[in-house]
């Protein structure tokens, strides 16, 4: 895997857009973190026409598009914030053009729906920043805000250590990170957007899931050759999963183990990353070394790619 380029990082006064590309969200849902943003010394910019709605979206696909659009292109704005998921980037990513982008590159910031861009971004050689958004600030973590902000603004610092978890598979890996949403993952195999995953470490969160879905998921992602030089997996958040009447017998955690183990790399559970309060940032793209043993599983970002 070739190494991707990190946008410049943010100083006071930069310009930070928000971008809508799936579910609209109101206005008065942004404003614990715009503030939060303006404390860092940031300026963030409300685009108009980024509260439209359009039944579950926020403005129809060419309303969404054209808007995400501007922001790309913008020569001046240093990062793009995805209000929050839904559904919906995938609808309007193949209309989207990175010319403008590759000559002012910026942070692409989000996770879940979003993850869409931030794989985008990857196949045109950018690092991203998988990360809670605006419509979350109010809920998350003191942690996951630091982390976005060290993300952001400097230093990148990653050092993660969490308990060891029953399903853990064993070893050390070293490999450029690649991070989002296990069904969103899915759901572009045989895409362009689909991400190359050689000599990457795969990060993978998912909600609200049907468990037999997830094995379905991870077993077509084994199945397809997708995991082809993977070296190994990173598991945050699979929350709010669900169960039929005649119980699925394995829990998501049980299931991914089951069906990636026979790859032969390691598998960490337990990061704190996803669908969770305690959302932490992770710069997508980014190399990282990843061990997990008996004690516990670490994931950090290797020196020569710290900020």
């Amino acid at each position: 895997m070739h190494s991707l380029t990190k946008p410049d990082t943010l100083h006071p006064g930069d310009r930070v857009c928000l971008i809508a590309p799936a579910r609209w969200l109101r206005e008065d849902q942004v404003a614990e973190a715009i503030a939060v943003m303006e404390s860092w010394g940031l300026e963030v910019v409300v685009p108009d026409g980024l509260f439209a709605q359009s039944h579950q979206f926020a403005g129809t696909d060419e309303h969404r598009a054209k808007l995400v659009q501007w922001a790309l292109d913008h020569p001046d704005f240093k990062a793009l914030w995805c209000i929050r998921g839904g559904y919906g980037t995938s609808r309007i990513v193949d209309g989207l053009r990175w010319n403008s982008f590759l000559k002012f590159p910026k942070w692409i910031i989000g996770y879940s729906d979003p993850s869409v861009l931030l794989f985008e971004a990857q196949r045109e050689g950018f690092c991203s920043i998988h990360a809670t958004m605006p419509v979350n600030v109010p809920t998350i973590t003191p942690e996951a805000l630091s982390s976005l902000k060290s993300a952001l603004m400097g230093p990148s610092t990653l050092h993660w250590k969490v308990p060891a978890h029953p399903s853990n598979q064993e070893g050390a890996a070293t490999g450029q990170l690649v991070g989002g949403n296990l069904s969103i993952l899915y759901s572009l195999l045989g895409s362009r957007t689909f991400p190359s995953l050689e000599g990457c470490i795969l990060l993978l969160e998912d909600l609200d899931e049907y468990l037999y879905h997830v094995d379905r998921m991870v077993l077509a992602l084994r199945r397809s050759g997708a995991l082809k030089g993977l070296l190994g997996v990173v598991v945050g958040g699979l929350s709010d999963m669900h169960d039929n009447a005649v119980p699925f017998g394995e829990q998501a955690e049980e299931i991914i183990a089951r069906q990636w183990g026979v790859l032969g790399i390691p598998i960490g559970f337990g990061f704190p990353f996803g669908h969770i309060d305690d959302n932490q940032a992770f710069i997508n793209g980014c190399r990282a070394e990843l061990r997990v043993s008996l004690e516990g599983s670490s994931l950090r970002y290797v020196d020569e790619f710290s900020s």
